[in-house]
């Protein structure tokens, strides 16, 4: 006959677990953080606060179940304890006594860098590597104080069915955890979201953010945070080159910022054969092209992905596509900051799981499978407590981990799209990535340089094309400063320039150095006259490289 010891808190507390998990939310944590958000019960009956912060986190283990089936999971492990059943309405009024704070604040807490910097995809050089993305797939119920609060996305067919809640979250590109996360509803821009957890940056981070994020505001006060950033540019944008580098790529400013601008085109092979490339417009604030070829850094681009599949863990492993169950703000805001908790507790096992593998990545913990041994560990409530703080106790959670490692991530490649028929991403006519995913044989990449061509008379730019490169632009700012730049210190008359440029429309041109004056490219002295800012006329150049770095270059 077997017997199994159960080790949990006493009395009414003893539901209040999240079975392996539990160290990770430790009761003395859920206490004070109850204290500190004045939400601790005044009489302590059936249904205590620490028990209603373990029942929420349970919640979001069990999305697909009601609040008593939830409780028996909770409880299931606890046989022979006195222990009583609760109402649905009882735990919806612990719900209601908690509120969201609580569980903001454990978020906040649990919130942070996970990995140590050794570990395998967490850190670019000395930086490591975060990335910020929306989410605005996470459904709510569509009740009247749900569609008070969010919008309902219009797309082509109509107004899609349930309000849409816009998740945004700063990721540790290397585990996939969270380093801040804000939500609220879809009408608010991404971009505002970002601003909000921009304090979250360290001059320890590198961000790697995609062309929705190329604001020249909001990059000034990514670099006023001290940390790097690799971002992709809109390719309507057209930077002026303030001085170029040897390895392809040149030197910009915009606003005051001083900016590395990497033009590159990347051409995939698939295994059956078809080649497929894209351009890349992406700019740094890692000038140096010693220590950050641009090659290298066009390829760490991509780990800004990550982030995607953090949300895919988040939205459709977690919460298997449902909708959030909560049916009034108060409630959703709770809800959601639970979920975030609990997946970041989840992320945290996977890394303590992979690191006592050394060298394992990260990338390879599966999250289905810690789900999974999460939800059996909590229904048997094991491991919430360790028996004898001398015995050497076996994590179920972590072998399961080890045991079902993934193989090592395969380069391959598929069209971006939602598989819905009614999605409001519908597949592009002009895509040229195939429909399911192939595997990728070759990757090329190639870096383009400036161009100085001139354009013909009578266009303000043009695209030219050079034996061996791509596509590469050439405008009317470029040549107006490399013909500033011949006189620095002189003061121009528009005239003058137009005609030196032979530049045909002069009221267009008029209007350009206006904006390029507002950009601080020029100075403009007086009436019909410009010269450039001391900023662009000279460029400085790169620091020596330190011994350390001048080895590994």
């Amino acid at each position: 006959m077997l017997t199994r010891t159960v080790t949990v808190a006493g009395g009414v507390y003893a539901p209040g677990h999240l079975g392996e998990l539990t160290p990770y939310v430790p009761f003395e944590l859920v206490d004070d953080v109850l204290a500190r958000t004045r939400r601790v019960q005044r009489r302590l009956r059936q249904l205590p606060s620490r028990v209603g912060v373990y029942f929420l986190l349970a919640l979001g283990l069990f999305p697909s179940l009601g609040y008593a089936r939830v409780w028996d999971k909770l409880t299931a492990g606890l046989q022979g304890l006195p222990l009583q059943r609760p109402s649905e309405k009882s735990l919806r009024d612990l719900r209601r006594r908690l509120g969201p704070a609580p569980m903001k604040e454990l978020f906040e807490v649990l919130v942070g860098p996970m990995a140590q910097p050794t570990t395998p995809g967490v850190c670019y050089r000395r930086w490591r590597t975060v990335a910020f993305d929306g989410c605005s797939s996470l459904k709510a119920p569509d009740q009247p104080q749900i569609r008070g609060l969010l919008d309902k996305i219009r797309h082509h067919r109509g107004m899609a069915g349930y309000p849409a809640l816009r998740l945004l979250a700063l990721c540790e590109t290397g585990t996939r955890g969270l380093l801040g996360a804000v939500f609220g509803p879809s009408a608010t821009g991404e971009m505002a979201y970002a601003a909000r957890l921009l304090p979250l940056l360290t001059p320890r981070t590198l961000l790697l953010a995609d062309r929705g994020f190329d604001a020249d505001a909001f990059l000034a006060s990514v670099s006023d945070t001290g940390a790097q950033l690799l971002i992709r540019l809109n390719p309507r944008r057209r930077p002026a080159v303030l001085a170029t580098l040897p390895d392809g790529s040149f030197l910009t400013r915009f606003n005051g910022l001083k900016l590395r601008i990497i033009e590159a085109h990347i051409t995939v092979t698939t295994n059956d054969g078809k080649h497929i490339g894209d351009h890349y417009w992406l700019a740094t604030t890692l000038l140096d092209h010693r220590t950050d070829p641009a090659d290298a850094l066009a390829r760490l681009y991509h780990e800004r992905w990550e982030v995607v599949s953090a949300f895919y863990a988040l939205r459709h492993t977690l919460l298997t596509g449902r909708v959030l169950r909560s049916c009034d703000p108060s409630g959703l805001e709770q809800e959601v900051w639970a979920l975030l908790t609990l997946y970041q507790v989840l992320r945290r096992a996977m890394v303590d799981a992979t690191e006592s593998a050394p060298g394992t990545d990260p990338d390879r913990a599966s999250f289905t499978v810690a789900l999974q041994a999460a939800r059996n560990q909590l229904i048997t409530a094991s491991g919430v407590l360790p028996a004898d703080e001398a015995a050497d106790t076996t994590n179920i959670l972590t072998n399961s981990v080890l045991t079902a490692l993934l193989p090592k991530r395969r380069p391959r490649m598929s069209a971006r799209r939602v598989k819905c028929p009614l999605s409001r991403y519908p597949l592009r006519p002009t895509e040229s990535r195939p429909l399911t995913s192939q595997n990728i044989t070759q990757l090329a990449i190639s870096i383009h340089r400036p161009h100085d061509t001139h354009p013909p008379s009578g266009g303000a730019e043009t695209t030219v094309r050079t034996p061996g490169t791509a596509l590469a632009r050439t405008g009317t700012k470029d040549r107006t400063l490399q013909l500033l730049r011949s006189d620095p210190h002189r003061t121009w008359r528009v005239r003058e320039i137009a005609h030196a440029l032979q530049y045909p429309n002069f009221h267009s041109l008029c209007a350009q150095l206006s904006r390029w004056t507002r950009e601080g490219l020029l100075h403009k002295p007086d009436h019909g006259t410009y010269r450039l800012t001391a900023s662009w006329i000279h460029h400085e150049p790169p620091a020596p490289l330190p011994l350390t770095d001048r080895a590994k270059a």
